[in-house]
């Protein structure tokens, strides 16, 4: 297993492309079957249109790559098989909310979501609601899945400019920092207030995080290795 690497960029240049994926074409039937199963378990996830990169380059504080459409079903088959094509990754944006006492913000996925359990980051898998002409817009992506997930809004944080790109293996994470002007236990009954309101919310608690001592098992590798920097003796 590879240790994770961390790219701070000030750029992204992340073109839209129609690309045919073999993995997705040639075992289709396997791929149905599959997502069938997950439906059996976890009925709300569907299966949408969700856009997967490949060929990234990091070059001077820019990151350029190539995104192509595929459905859910494929990402998800590509994911839970162990990521069989090596030439594609998972590139999503990331919103990494600091509170004004220094504490990040993140959010445990509820049990009808195809990441149940799991500790990060708002975030989501870009899809076609993302893109901008022949572009895939991760800031934008970055302030709609907040929103969603929170109920935060833009005149709520101040966002730094550049973007901590983590690398692990098949996962490429965009995190930018958002700047609360609130501290870690208002936000969080912010936060939670919001999904009270909520039908059915992504999310089923929200935890802060003030140092390594807050990190679990159940925060993937790209967000602890994040923190791990942010917390890191200067």
């Amino acid at each position: 297993m590879t240790s994770p690497t961390i790219h701070r960029v000030s750029t992204l240049e992340l073109a839209v492309r129609p690309v045919v994926w073999p993995f997705a074409e040639e075992r289709r039937a396997e791929i149905e079957a599959h997502f069938a199963e997950q439906q059996r378990a976890r009925p709300k996830i569907w299966n949408g249109r969700v856009l997967l990169g490949r060929d990234a380059v990091f070059t001077d504080g820019h990151l350029a790559a190539t995104y192509f459409e595929t459905d859910f079903a494929s990402f998800l088959a590509w994911r839970d098989w162990g990521f069989p094509d090596p030439a594609v990754f998972n590139g999503f944006g990331m919103a990494a909310l600091r509170t004004s006492d220094g504490a990040f913000v993140m959010g445990e996925m509820a049990h009808h979501t195809a990441n149940a359990g799991r500790i990060y980051f708002a975030s989501g898998t870009p899809d076609l609601d993302d893109v901008r002409g022949d572009t895939l817009d991760i800031p934008g992506s970055v302030v709609r899945e907040l929103e969603e997930e929170t109920g935060l809004l833009p005149a709520d944080y101040s966002a730094e400019a550049d973007w901590h790109c983590v690398v692990t293996g098949s996962a490429l994470a965009m995190i930018q920092i958002l700047n609360l002007d609130m501290p870690g236990e208002a936000a969080r009954a912010r936060i939670e207030a919001n999904l009270a309101r909520q039908d059915e919310p992504e999310l089923s608690a929200i935890h802060l995080v003030r140092g390594m001592d807050d990190l679990t098992p159940t925060m993937p590798r790209f967000v602890t290795a994040f923190i791990a920097q942010q917390f890191a003796p200067r």
